[in-house]
């Protein structure tokens, strides 16, 4: 990436978008009729599908119910057409079995899981196009689904990535921005309380710029709240047409 200008002096991303800017998202509910909850997501060039399944009875051994709440079981995996690199293990790798760690620890944040003691709720996700923000369209995309099988959230989860280059805060990071290195972070966040349900970064930021980069992303999960927000009521005016009320 040397050499290849990511933000310019007008204040412009490589793709054309300022640096708090979202990439375009459109998302649809109820794309698989056999799972209990569906959705599929774009932003931008990144595409994730999620279904959902549950709460239903421990699957396995009857020990791994827990009394007092369910059991969230998420697993992801990324198609092997997803970049330009082959894969011959699309899941159960290292990155896939982190990926999966992650979004489990986000929405047992989120789900009211002592609504549903000795059960378990199953979330699989699964990318078919990676072109940066993978964490978040993963996240947004098995919110929606959450949602689409009817189990009680605390609230929406809304994700976003946020990067900081040239002493400037950018928001939404495609693969282009992810691949020039630096400071990067993933932050899922429930929006009406603010509560953060996981943050991650994966390179060294000054503590000076932290609050910056953090804000940014906070900011644009928000844009992404208002935008799944939208996506669920369109849902329910649809369903609602459909069954005739």
């Amino acid at each position: 990436m040397a050499g290849l200008e990511l933000l310019s002096d007008q204040g412009y991303r490589v793709d054309g978008r300022r640096a708090g800017e979202l990439r375009k998202i459109q998302a649809r509910m109820g794309v698989f009729a056999q799972a209990d909850g569906s959705a599929y997501i774009e932003q931008g060039n990144t595409k994730a599908l999620a279904v959902v399944y549950g709460p239903h009875e421990i699957r396995g051994s009857r020990a791994r119910a827990l009394p007092d709440r369910a059991l969230v079981n998420c697993q992801y995996s990324s198609a092997t057409f997803s970049t330009g690199e082959r894969k011959r293990r699309p899941h159960g790798d290292r990155k896939s079995c982190e990926m999966g760690l992650q979004l489990r620890q986000t929405f047992e944040a989120a789900i009211l899981t002592q609504l549903h003691p000795r059960s378990q709720i199953d979330i699989y996700v699964q990318v078919l196009q990676a072109d940066g923000g993978t964490y978040a369209a993963c996240v947004n995309a098995a919110t929606l689904a959450v949602l689409d099988a009817g189990i009680p959230m605390r609230d929406f989860v809304c994700a976003c990535s946020a990067g900081f280059v040239d002493s400037t805060a950018l928001a939404d990071l495609s693969h282009v921005e992810e691949a020039a290195g630096g400071p990067q972070l993933a932050l899922a966040l429930l929006p009406a309380s603010g509560q953060i349900a996981l943050l991650e970064m994966d390179a060294r930021l000054h503590e000076d710029h932290l609050e910056q980069v953090l804000e940014a992303a906070a900011r644009a999960a928000r844009d992404v709240h208002a935008l799944l927000d939208r996506v669920v009521r369109q849902h329910v005016r649809e369903a609602s047409i459909l069954l005739g009320d």
